[in-house]
């Protein structure tokens, strides 16, 4: 089941069930479907909070899917607070991979719960923005919301 919440000028649009959270999209209308239940309805709640610009660390019961190492990199970018940054070589370190940066990359570029497993929050290791799957204008877009 979907349900979307309004931001900025897209939806955030996430999929689970009453257990939990399998995948979140930004996306630009609105998908929902029925009225949310059990962890969906927790993740859209949460949402809200989020898109009216409450400092949220989500607390939500996630079951992205991928391998062990990227799960292991989504968790650590879930400890990157709220309006701040983390290199990929910070998350590499964080996950006891020190060499391991692009591997890093690949996993966030992965990540199929965008915002509560923040990859928009992860940069180059001199500040700079790199990919993300909506754009780089959208992840400044994001940093700046999340800033003010």
């Amino acid at each position: 089941m979907k349900h979307s919440v309004p931001f900025l000028d897209l939806y955030l649009t996430v999929t689970g069930d009453e257990k939990a959270i399998t995948f979140l999209d930004l996306t630009d209308k609105d998908e929902s479907e029925g009225e949310p239940k059990g962890e969906l309805l927790k993740a859209v709640d949460q949402l809200k909070r989020y898109a009216s610009g409450e400092k949220i660390k989500f607390d939500l019961n996630l079951d992205p899917q991928g391998t062990s190492f990227q799960k292991k990199v989504w968790a650590a970018m879930r400890e990157i607070p709220y309006g701040e940054t983390r290199s990929y070589g910070d998350l590499a370190r964080a996950v006891g991979s020190p060499k391991g940066f692009r591997a890093v990359g690949g996993a966030c570029n992965r990540n199929p719960i965008a915002i509560v497993q923040p990859c928009h929050r992860v940069v180059g290791t001199n500040g700079s923005l790199t990919g993300f799957f909506g754009g780089l204008d959208l992840k400044v877009k994001l940093l700046q919301f999340e800033r003010n």
